[in-house]
């Protein structure tokens, strides 16, 4: 009888403590562009700034996720050899284009306003990128993958109702639609744009 108290016990504690340490989408997004924001206000060279927003980045962005969607259908047909390829090179690619990007804004800040949980594994959360003298206000959308709540992601950011993973996606498309298709030319600018 002490032994199954004991054991309800247990699986009480067990379920509490897995509650405690599951992450608010909102409170996720916030505090990574609180991390970002404090990195960017730090006084060290740009190229210092793009290797720790790598970092970043590799902690809370689902870039193997982002890699797969942005491959579309095409991703059904490749191999293993091939899969394991792109992902090295979008890997690599992501992380130039994010960390770069973001390197460009001294003051980014961001409010976090709401979220709308659309599905056990996705919530959307709203923010602003608030104005300053030299930019406008602009709306930022965070889609935040949430199958293992301990460890929520970012899936997408959508700027201004534009998604960027669906830009990417278009953008990959239209490589390999003039490449009749073959993965190797879309390797070949992954390749060339990482090498710069």
């Amino acid at each position: 009888m002490f032994e199954k108290k004991l054991l309800i016990l247990l699986i009480l504690f067990s379920s509490i403590i897995t509650k405690s340490f599951s992450i608010e989408p909102d409170v996720f997004v916030q505090s990574t562009v609180n991390r970002a924001s404090t990195l960017l206000a730090e006084n060290i060279s740009k190229d210092q700034k793009i290797e720790k927003l790598k970092l970043i980045a590799k902690e809370t962005v689902d870039i193997r996720g982002i890699g797969f969607y942005t491959l579309g259908s095409k991703r059904k047909s490749l191999n293993e050899t091939d899969k394991n390829q792109y992902i090295k090179l979008f890997e690599k690619y992501f992380l130039i284009t994010f960390s770069s990007r973001l390197a460009e804004y001294t003051n980014p800040e961001i409010e976090v306003t709401n979220k709308e949980k659309l599905s056990e594994n996705y919530t959307i959360v709203n923010s602003t990128l608030k104005a300053t003298s030299e930019r406008p206000e602009i709306k930022i959308d965070w889609r935040i993958y949430t199958k293992d709540p301990d460890n929520p992601l970012i899936r997408d950011l959508i700027i201004e109702g534009l998604s960027l993973a669906r830009t990417q996606k278009e953008e990959f498309a239209s490589i390999l639609n003039s490449n009749n298709g073959d993965i190797k030319a879309l390797f070949k600018v992954l390749e060339e744009f990482s090498n710069k």
